[in-house]
Order: C-alpha cells, then structure tokens, then sequence
C-alpha cells in the first residue's frame, strides 16, 4: 500500500478538462505532480472543494484530484443527470488526464459513483475508499423543495438523483462482488441518516473491504477531518 507520507510543497489550482463525451468537469488539484494519484468525489449539492478539510493532508502523499461532477460548482450543468452519466464521466476525466490507476474517494453520492467506476472498470481502481454510503436500495425520500435563491448546482440534479436513489439499484448491490480493488468503508455512525447495517451488508459483499466507524454524521470528512484522513492514510500504509 501507501509506504510514506512525505512532506511536500503544495500546488492548488483550478482547472478543467473536457471529457470524449463533451462534458466539460472543473477539478482542484493539490500535491506534486507525478505522485500517486488520488480523485475526490463529492455528494449531491457539494463541489470538489468540500473535500478541503483532507485535502492539503492527502496532498502530502498524493497529486488529489477534487472534481467537481455534472451538475456542480464550476461544471457543465447539461440537464441530464444519473450515477451511470457521471460515472462515466470519471471516466473520461481519468482518460484526459492521463491517469492510469488511481485512488478513488467518494462521499455519498460520488460514494455511488465511486462504487460503480469500480465496478465497471476495474483497471483504473486501484485502492477504493468510500464515505457513509451503500450503493442505492429502494425507499422513500422525498424530493425536497428548491431553496429561494442561487444556487451553486443545478436543481436539476436533485430530483434525479434522489429519484434513483429512491428506485434502487439491485444491479450495483449484485456487483459489489465484482470490485477487485482494496476497498476501505467509513461509516458516520449512528448519528448518520445511512442505516450502518447497510454498510456492514457492502463489507461482506466486497472480496476485499474494511469496515470502520467513526461517530461523526454523514459528514464525516468534514465534521471530524483529522480521524478521517488518518483512518485513509493508516489503511494505505498498512
């Protein structure tokens, strides 16, 4: 895994990059070129630079990588939303940059995203680390109502989302079994809106999957940053 964390300058930029499909993603970057790569995945009405509280840690070891997915922050908001059309997205991302295999990050709803990147194309997973999310299972939540004001993503994506979340996804729960990467899973705890037993369900389905709590909600990057971080890093180098 990770054999050290070393000290380096940081360099943080924002950029974008145009993936075969057209979309055109914002991103972040932090860390040294060259290093091991590591791509951040948001939830659903967050951008790349929520994942700011580890950021700076994790570009101690890695060139990080925080996009922005369709519909968020700096990127193309084209209508049309789906885990599928971003996971293929991430996709496109690695392709233009260049990135072979990666570390994955994803909270929430870039957790499913991550899952399926995973699931998909396991070539480019090296190491899989998701945040206080299952992938979707069928319930009922309801589509919220559009705050007054603007807003830095598209609505759009909101009842998408929710939507399919609400639908469930037995395809992707059956292809948990189909991850090859190393996968570390963070759950919030019971102070989490994600029903834990979920994640201990996902655990026993990956071939290769740690599980670890820490009690700080469904945020749990940014409640608690410090444990979060160091539960990643002291995975990775173990």
């Amino acid at each position: 895994m990770l054999a050290c964390a070393c000290i380096v300058g940081l360099v943080d930029a924002e950029q974008a990059v145009t993936t075969g499909r057209g979309i055109r993603l914002a991103y972040e970057t932090a860390g040294i070129r060259g290093a091991p790569p590591m791509v951040l995945l948001h939830a659903l009405g967050e951008r790349g630079a929520n994942w700011m509280p580890v950021m700076r840690r994790f570009a101690e070891a890695f060139e990080v990588f925080a996009l922005d997915l369709r519909g968020h922050g700096g990127s193309d908001w084209p209508g049309a939303y789906s885990f599928q059309l971003m996971r293929d997205d991430v996709v496109g991302v690695l392709d233009q940059l260049g990135l072979g295999k990666v570390t994955l990050v994803g909270h929430s709803m870039g957790g499913t995203v991550a899952y399926m990147v995973a699931m998909r194309r396991p070539d480019r997973v090296e190491w899989l680390i998701v945040e206080d999310v299952p992938p979707p299972y069928r319930r009922d939540r309801a589509i919220p109502d559009r705050p007054a004001g603007p807003l830095d993503f598209d609505w759009a994506v909101v009842p998408a989302i929710v939507k399919q979340v609400n639908d469930g996804d037995p395809a992707a729960w059956d292809g948990l079994g189909a991850i090859t990467a190393p996968t570390l899973l963070i759950g919030g705890g019971p102070e989490s809106h994600i029903p834990q037993d979920r994640l201990v369900a996902v655990a026993a389905r990956i071939p290769r999957c740690d599980l670890v709590t820490i009690p700080a909600g469904h945020h749990v990057h940014e409640a608690r940053p410090a444990e979060f971080a160091e539960a990643v890093l002291g995975w990775l180098r173990a």
